[in-house]
């Protein structure tokens, strides 16, 4: 678990991609310290050492029989239990897989926002109603779906959506994939999303 304390009461619980805490899951929570939140982010694969990208498959392979959106769920929420009392404002951001358990994660009580970054598996759960104010982002061009048509899935109270350019992975300086543009917009608007929630 990669924890960094500002002794906030404002709580941002970051849910890291499928390779665990690697570079850019670091990159992200300093950033948001600099921004004077505490941060956590669980490592889910509880394997200490990340994979690197150039491992995707077996990255992917590993989440989906070893942890599973389920368990990783099971992970957050038990977390979450310990933190409630500790602060006055709890946000989660997840990446990818972390997208998607932050967007199941919608429904508890006591999250005061959810930010999710190409979670694609979302689609999967559209039918969730948040209870929580939810901000998402995709990038235009997915290759597994129709990122058009889930997003008019997604058209609900509490939901805002917005489609990027770029491909999955935009955001991550460390990837073939990162749009510098894409990247600094949708963290601007992360950012004012977590400060007037």
């Amino acid at each position: 678990m990669l924890r960094i304390n500002k002794k906030s009461e404002k709580l941002v619980l970051v849910l890291h991609e499928i390779y665990g805490i690697n570079q850019h899951m670091v990159y992200v929570c300093e950033l948001l310290a600099e921004q004077d939140f505490d941060v956590i982010c669980p490592d889910l694969l509880e394997q200490g050492n990340p994979y690197d990208y150039a491992q995707e498959q077996e990255a992917y392979h590993n989440f989906v029989k070893s942890v599973g959106f389920t368990n990783a769920l099971h992970k957050v929420k038990t977390l979450l239990l310990t933190l409630q009392k500790q602060y006055t404002k709890i946000y989660i951001m997840g990446f990818s897989i972390g997208a998607t358990v932050a967007w199941l994660c919608s429904q508890e009580d006591g999250i005061d926002g959810i930010v999710g970054y190409y979670g694609s598996r979302i689609r999967d759960f559209a039918d969730l109603k948040p209870k929580c104010p939810v901000l998402l982002f995709f990038p235009k061009v997915e290759n597994s779906f129709n990122v058009d048509e889930l997003v008019y899935n997604l058209n609900k109270p509490n939901i805002k959506v917005h489609t990027c350019e770029g491909e999955h992975g935009f955001s991550d300086p460390y990837s073939s994939k990162y749009n510098e543009e894409s990247a600094r917009h949708t963290f601007g608007e992360t950012l004012s999303f977590l400060k007037c929630k």
